[in-house]
């Protein structure tokens, strides 16, 4: 996490590029900045990372509006301390959520003069969020315009190359279904609906598709594409020295190109197409297509638009739900992977503990002997997300990476709190546990505490299928609330099988009320925390399968759904008070922990890492 930067200039040259009409038809009053690509991602290759690029604050999450006089960036809680460390005294922080901040159609419309022009890039604003501002300007009299050309871009002197990387392969063993029968029920969902044409264009629905994994953005293992498909052919847009002759192999192409403009792969009819010509192409499909044109609102409103709002179904596309419900294949993947990935969590906190009495071990080396170790397990392809490794007052910034300028100590004096993931070909991994490795405070114990219980009301809650995420959540807040505790974030988000480690449609959150059912086969976490500004922070996580639940009863045949843990890494009992805990309380620990020592110690013997075994039996120790 970097430190402030000014801004300054930037924002001089981009207000001078909002009046200058060789980049703009009219005058902008307003330019908006959204965090995310052409695809809507989360996480960003360098080259799209435009916001952190003007405003110097680098989360993941947040949008920057510029008007002529002032600049302001809006994020949610788990960024509020991040923000207020980043932005330099040229923004204005709007701290989103909270209910004294306005909206950014709300201060836009205080800020602009009579008939405002806001500007954006449509490639980088989704259809969904273009629509409800667009009609709030609209209704004050001003007008939100899209900027063919990025101002951004322009200004960025030393923005890095687009991203080229080499894919590969996935094979059933990994997938448990062929591209091929993915592409049937697809067009299954297709009829289903009338459409007779399907836009894709977020990139882990691409690489899920067609059994294919890239390293275009860090951590994830998607790569830049869109796809197309109808009843007829599919169509994958990209850049083409991507796909070499093993890709080329596994999409069984059997014929060369037939003309200047794409190359057709054999009976699938699949055609690879260059990645800039997707705009051109759905246009030109549109007009020679008589059924429906499927493209979810998620995707931009610069390919949105160019549909006739009558033929356009605006639904999550089938693949965003088929790739959320994994099927059996992947969920043992995934078992896999969680499995490897504790093995490697067991030796580096037995490592730390040793080391961190030695007194050189900070937040960055930690860090950084997490990885290597990582990368001794069979499949590893890379960490899931930057290692959140925060001792003491950082573990109280939600989603702080450290840096050799602001990393701490790791000591016996402070809490310490890792957030870490991988990438193996098995699955995708998301852990976070919380220890002390001195003497924990009554405060910190009861925080721990209160946080526990909330993981396993929420972890052991059985619930009837139809149920959404985030009827559950307060499930997780409840042993918080009751001493006026909360925490600014999310308790659950879906979570890829080798893919993004944060995939929707499914989670559990207070932020939305629009998230899918929860299903059997869904990957979910379960991660409530608490957070004391400027002293320390505690999360516990797990990953969890949703799976069907064993009732007395079954009213009016609904059929009843239950988590499993997937996550087996032992909670710290150090850090609790055992005697706030109830006697269920007592045994959902003692048999998750019973879980732990059964499977993980039997990999640790099968990998022969006697520290860690003997590390992992002294703290599964039983409670009570």
């Amino acid at each position: 996490m970097s430190t402030k930067r000014s801004t300054c200039h930037l924002l001089k040259k981009l207000r001078g590029l909002m009046k200058n009409s060789n980049f703009v038809n009219e005058q902008l009053h307003a330019y908006i900045v959204p965090t995310t690509d052409a695809h809507q991602s989360e996480y960003l290759a360098a080259c799209d990372k435009r916001r952190a690029y003007i405003s110097g604050f680098d989360g993941s999450a947040g949008t920057a509006i510029i008007t002529e006089s002032q600049a302001a960036l809006w994020t949610d809680g788990r960024y509020f301390l991040q923000a207020e460390r980043q932005l330099d005294s040229s923004w204005i922080l709007m701290k989103d959520g909270l209910t004294t901040t306005p909206s950014m159609g709300e201060w836009l419309l205080e800020k602009l003069p009579t008939g405002g022009r806001v500007g954006v890039d449509p490639l980088l604003m989704s259809h969904e969020c273009w629509k409800p501002l667009s009609k709030k300007l609209t209704a004050g009299n001003h007008m939100l315009v899209p900027v063919a050309q990025n101002l951004i871009d322009i200004i960025w002197e030393d923005r890095p190359l687009p991203p080229n990387n080499p894919l590969i392969t996935l094979s059933t063993k990994y997938t448990g279904l062929t591209w091929q029968e993915k592409i049937l029920f697809v067009r299954n969902k297709m009829k289903e609906k009338g459409a007779g044409i399907l836009v894709v264009t977020a990139l882990d629905e691409v690489a899920w598709l067609f059994n294919l994994r890239g390293s275009d953005i860090e951590y994830n293992p998607v790569f830049v594409s869109y796809a197309i498909v109808t009843h007829e052919f599919i169509g994958i847009f990209i850049e083409e020295s991507k796909v070499d002759s093993t890709i080329l192999h596994h999409l069984e192409v059997n014929s060369t190109q037939n003309n200047s403009n794409h190359t057709t792969v054999g009976p699938q009819k699949v055609s690879i197409y260059p990645y800039h010509a997707i705009k051109d192409y759905i246009s030109d499909l549109v007009e020679k297509t008589s059924g429906k044109v499927w493209i979810s609102d998620k995707s931009s409103r610069a390919l949105v638009s160019l549909i006739p709002k009558h033929i356009r179904i605006g639904d999550l596309t089938p693949i965003a739900h088929m790739k959320a419900v994994k099927n059996s294949t992947e969920i043992e993947g995934m078992r896999r992977a969680h499995i490897k990935d504790a093995v490697t969590l067991c030796e580096f906190f037995c490592w730390l503990e040793k080391e961190v009495h030695v007194g050189n071990v900070t937040e960055v080396t930690a860090a950084n002997k997490l990885e290597e170790i990582k990368r001794g397990q069979d499949d590893f392809m890379s960490l899931s997300f930057t290692t959140i490794s925060s001792s003491g007052p950082n573990a109280a910034v939600i989603h702080y990476s450290p840096t050799e300028d602001t990393g701490r100590p790791i000591t016996t004096d402070e809490i310490y709190l890792l957030d870490s993931g991988g990438q193996y070909k098995d699955g995708t991994t998301d852990v976070t546990r919380t220890v002390h490795l001195g003497t924990p405070s009554k405060e910190e114990q009861e925080a721990f505490t209160r946080v526990l219980q909330g993981h396993i009301a929420l972890g052991s809650a059985i619930f009837p299928n139809g149920v959404k995420g985030h009827r559950l959540e307060c499930l997780a807040r409840m042993a918080l609330w009751e001493v006026g505790w909360d925490y600014m974030h999310g308790t659950g988000h879906g979570v890829g099988a080798f893919l993004n480690v944060h995939e929707g449609p499914c989670g559990i959150s207070y932020k939305s009320t629009t998230d899918t059912n929860l299903e059997e086969g869904m990957i979910l976490s379960d991660e409530p925390g608490y957070y004391e500004d400027g002293k320390f922070g505690v999360r516990i996580e797990n990953l969890v399968v949703i799976k069907k639940a064993v009732t007395k009863n079954n009213f009016r045949e609904k059929g009843f759904l239950t988590f499993e843990p997937l996550t087996l890494v032992p909670i710290q009992t150090k850090m609790l008070v055992p005697s706030m805990l109830t006697q269920k309380e007592v045994d959902w620990l003692n048999n998750y922990h019973s879980m732990c020592r059964e499977v993980i110690g039997d990999e640790l013997r099968k990998q022969n890492k006697q520290d860690a075994l003997d590390w992992l039996i002294r703290e599964t120790a039983p409670l009570g």
